[in-house]
């Protein structure tokens, strides 16, 4: 169906290095593009508010792309197909509307975007829980963080220079470039019928019941609040301590980015060799003790390497606990339950941010990162319901 191994890990890690281009511009450039146009920040951040609701609705692609076989044609080919075809088309348009006088329609191109991504996104991590093999679930997870860390590092920095050297249209239009990077790989794919113990079924819904799989749930919304509270207050505690400059902030952010990287791909191994209990429990440290170090930060030199240090425990995090969520998806409804977790896991994160603000109001930079080191220790008592009879690998029919 998908070939050979380096094919498959290939078009998985160029699909989320879609997303992450995607991401990158969204996150770093959409504001300061809508204000060349004398947009108000109310109005920017309608334009946010909107775009980003195809993200909540993940779901319900998921449990779309689960029971219909598009045109025959297969349960995710043709929805991550129409996904990047959508989010390229609209890339390559926005720049042709002018947001000042019609602003309506910038909108409804932003919301669209997004909505291609989400509708490739969902239907790959389908994709990948319906071909990945149990012993190498970290391996392409590991691949998926990475590639997406990846597009936001490299997108960011071509796009900050192709914006600034030549025009807004042809920044977009490297986007949409970009978009289209895995369609060969897609387009070479073709799905098998699938066997009739994996057809959608309403039922497969009551895991949601299981103990284990609401506390896995719950250790996604607690590793969410805590990697990306810490993300959002790291370069404003730097400046606040040190006073370093836009510039230094967008080369440590780029630092950052790296250690993603490397950790999305040390996450994937650290899966598939230890087991994946052992490996939350890793990730768990590593990421408390990189958080207390950031905390320590004694001189901007030091920045550098705690940062990077970071962004690894940020990226093996994340993709341990992809890893597992996959292990735990019941296939009957795999995209959907999959989505599901993710949703919940970014409940966390909007949590997390909000938290983390008031916390930095209330203490001040280094006692809240200090505090939030330690919430990584509520995620002990959860493993042993997750992982049942001391099982290393979390299995759905281990919580039958």
């Amino acid at each position: 169906m998908l070939r050979t191994k380096p094919f498959r890990y290939t078009m998985f890690g160029l699909l989320y290095f879609s997303q992450g281009a995607i991401m990158s511009y969204f996150a770093a450039f959409n504001a300061i593009y809508l204000i060349t146009y004398d947009l108000s920040m109310t109005q920017i951040g309608l334009v946010s508010a909107i775009a980003m609701i195809p993200l909540v609705l993940k779901i319900f692609i998921g449990m779309l792309s689960d029971r219909v076989n598009l045109l025959g044609l297969g349960f995710r080919k043709p929805y991550i197909l129409l996904g990047l075809l959508l989010q390229s088309a609209c890339l390559a348009v926005i720049p042709l509307v002018n947001p000042g006088t019609h602003f309506p329609l910038f909108v409804i191109l932003a919301f669209l975007t997004i909505s291609g991504m989400a509708l490739y996104d969902t239907c790959t991590d389908g994709l990948a829980l319906d071909t990945t093999p149990a012993e190498e679930q970290g391996t392409i997870q590991g691949i998926m963080v990475a590639g997406r860390a990846a597009g936001v590092v490299i997108i960011s920095a071509i796009t900050g220079v192709v914006a600034q050297t030549t025009s807004w249209h042809l920044t977009f239009w490297v986007l949409a470039a970009v978009t289209l990077f895995p369609l060969p790989f897609v387009l070479a794919i073709s799905e098998h019928p699938r066997p009739g113990t994996l057809r959608f079924e309403w039922r497969a819904f009551s895991a949601f019941r299981k103990p284990a799989i609401i506390l896995l749930a719950l250790l996604g919304a607690l590793y969410s609040l805590i990697i990306n509270g810490v993300n959002e207050i790291t370069n404003p505690f730097i400046n606040a301590e040190f006073g370093i400059s836009l510039s230094v902030a967008g080369f440590l952010t780029t630092v950052w980015g790296v250690g993603v990287i490397i950790g999305g791909l040390a996450g994937g191994f650290l899966v598939d060799r230890i087991g994946q209990k052992r490996s939350v429990i890793s990730a768990l440290f590593i990421s408390l003790g990189s958080i207390l170090l950031l905390s320590a930060i004694f001189h901007p030199w030091a920045a550098w390497l705690f940062v990077i240090l970071f962004g690894f425990a940020y990226g093996l995090y994340e993709t341990v606990y992809f890893a597992l969520s996959m292990q735990a998806t019941d296939r009957r409804i795999a995209a959907s339950m999959f989505s599901i977790l993710m949703a919940i896991a970014n409940l966390g994160t909007g949590i997390g941010l909000g938290v983390t603000g008031a916390l930095v109001d209330i203490l001040d930079y280094r006692w809240t990162l200090v505090a939030l080191a330690m919430i990584n220790l509520l995620a002990l008592p959860m493993l042993p319901v997750i992982f049942p009879n001391r099982q290393s690998i979390l299995s759905s029919d281990a919580l039958e």
